[in-house]
């Protein structure tokens, strides 16, 4: 059976918004793989609070293939084997919701948490969080990396089944009396918000953002005989220069987005895009 290590991190609070996936295959007691891979979300919105966990941007991902294309060479190991993660009812939750958002058959995966392992092989008063449980084994990692985490999570597993002599990761699950997961292909978490959100027309797209300083300025889509262009209220935007305002939502960074309205962010983006539009920097 291949037994192999996933994370994944998000865009927003979305289980569907995955932005990176890193894995890390176990084979003979040791880490014989490692892979990590950026992607590009749907909706590309992500939220203040996870970019500064992960410091992942839009612009990071915009030129990146989607879900699909990037899990493709990945999902047959993850439905034949046996999948770790720390914390493992966040990661198979993000798989399982993003492949039902492309319409992608779910396999009946099987699954082994290594945050609920470490409470039991390595429990300490400051808890298992993966950053903690590495520190006390002196696993090196850059943590909230997908690639890194991924590999960290199969080296606590690796650690705990050395500590109770066991031959494989499956064998200290039986050692440890901790069921391996598994749910029904076709089973995905519940959603609590609709994927789409309503677009505003041309004319009436006009976003808030707070500058560096803390000022508002508002920044409106134009639609001139050129083509659309983005204007804002900033100084520079009065002399026509284009701002880091405009260049920020064009790209989808919605960090100084007071607005709210993330799917005109979208959007706005895609149209650019699509209609081969310059982008503000260039013009």
């Amino acid at each position: 059976m291949t037994t192999l290590a996933i994370d994944f991190e998000t865009a927003n609070e979305r289980r569907d918004s995955a932005c990176a996936v890193g894995l890390a295959w176990i084979e003979g007691g040791a880490v014989v793989r490692r892979e990590s891979r950026l992607i590009r979300p749907r909706e590309i919105r992500f939220s203040p609070g996870n970019i500064r966990v992960h410091g992942i941007l839009p612009a990071d991902v915009c030129k990146e293939p989607e879900f699909p294309d990037v899990m493709a060479e990945f999902l047959p190991d993850l439905s034949s084997g046996l999948v770790l993660a720390h914390n493992a009812g966040f990661d198979m939750g993000v798989l399982r919701a993003s492949l039902h958002a492309y319409g992608m058959t779910v396999p009946a995966f099987a699954s082994l948490c290594t945050l609920q392992i470490a409470r039991k092989v390595f429990p300490a008063p400051e808890g298992c969080g993966l950053g903690k449980v590495a520190a006390r084994l002196g696993i090196r990692f850059e943590h909230h990396d997908a690639g890194e985490d991924a590999y960290a999570c199969a080296e606590i597993a690796l650690a705990a089944a050395r500590q109770h002599g066991a031959p494989d990761i499956t064998a200290l699950a039986r050692a440890i009396h901790l069921p391996v997961t598994r749910l029904p292909a076709g089973y995905v978490e519940r959603e609590t918000r609709s994927f789409e959100s309503p677009v505003s027309p041309i004319g009436a797209m006009r976003f808030s953002v707070r500058g560096s300083s803390g000022n508002l300025y508002a920044v409106t889509l134009e639609d001139r005989p050129s083509g659309p262009r983005l204007r804002c209220t900033c100084m520079a935007g009065r002399y026509g220069v284009a701002c880091r305002h405009a260049k920020a939502l064009l790209v989808g960074d919605i960090t100084d987005l007071v607005s709210g309205n993330h799917a005109d962010v979208v959007a706005l983006s895609r149209m650019f895009d699509e209609a081969a539009i310059p982008r503000p920097r260039d013009m």
